[in-house]
């Protein structure tokens, strides 16, 4: 977040009083970082709009330039934009889709959750992150290089917002419910399970000197844990990642970033893989 230098905002010109905007302040000015403010409207012009919320953040001292675009969808003109730009993290208002209309089109949220290269900030409160609480969620039954990597990039983003936020960063991670039919042994007692999973989180907790009240090892689905957390905790932020899956398998079965996305009652930061990054990049680069 720290070495952040351009972030992309998304402003709806329906919703003037921008949660994005609000966010992309308070980091900016946190990080220096350039503000690049981006309507996507294939109709109307809104340059006014743009043109007044530049001339009040150039006078508040903000880096700020301002754009309008459309190419084909909501989604594909921010990622279009985001790789043109170079920006580091899109920050988008999220407005939830009815129950029917996700379940007849992939939200267009979600398809920028899979598709963008970059971290996606995706805002639902007003409310400040100061003295809050930011939870990081992360997997850590999965010890794959590329999940060890995700995890430690989900808790140096947490970190990060709750330094600049001046907030408590607190970890979840989901464990499977015991199977006695399980041919690991670790795997039939929730006691062994927990215990385990604790002993996956010692190298992160010493690195972000996490103490073991601030880590919550959970069984159950990730995707009920989480917002049951959220809510319990009264969480600002969540960070969690995503495997970005395209194709039937995303479409049908969703990633716990999304199903997580319209149940919490905080503000999502969704990260990815860095090779999943970079291959994103790779065809965005090329679209």
């Amino acid at each position: 977040m720290q070495a952040v230098r351009s972030i992309l905002v998304v402003i709806d010109p329906e919703h003037s009083e921008s949660l994005a905007l609000k966010r992309a302040k308070l980091i900016a000015g946190v990080t220096q970082a350039q503000l690049h403010l981006l309507v996507c409207d294939p109709k109307h012009d809104h340059s006014g709009m743009l043109g007044v919320l530049k001339a009040a953040l150039l006078q508040d001292g903000y880096n700020v330039t301002t754009e309008q675009a459309w190419n084909q969808s909501l989604h594909q003109t921010i990622i279009d934009v985001q790789q043109a730009e170079g920006c580091g993290l899109v920050i988008k208002q999220h407005f939830p889709d009815s129950a029917l209309k996700k379940a007849l089109l992939t939200p267009e949220d979600w398809k920028l959750l899979r598709q963008c290269p970059s971290p996606v900030l995706l805002v639902k409160t007003a409310g400040s992150w100061k003295d809050k609480v930011i939870l990081a969620a992360v997997d850590v039954g999965n010890t794959d290089p590329e999940h060890s990597h995700l995890h430690d990039t989900i808790i140096d983003h947490g970190f990060d917002i709750a330094t600049l936020a001046k907030a408590h960063l607190h970890v979840i991670s989901a464990h499977p419910s015991p199977m006695l039919s399980s041919a690991d042994p670790t795997f039939q007692l929730s006691e062994t399970i927990q215990a385990r999973y604790r002993e996956q989180c010692k190298s992160f907790q010493a690195e972000f000197d996490i103490d073991d009240d601030h880590l919550h090892i959970e069984e159950g689905p990730a995707d009920v844990l989480i917002p049951f957390m959220v809510h319990k905790l009264q969480a600002a932020v969540t960070v969690i990642g995503t495997v970005a899956r395209s194709g039937l398998s995303g479409t049908l079965i969703g990633n716990t970033a999304e199903v997580v996305l319209d149940a919490v009652e905080s503000d999502v930061l969704v990260l990815k893989p860095q090779e999943i990054e970079d291959h994103l990049d790779e065809i965005a680069g090329k679209h």
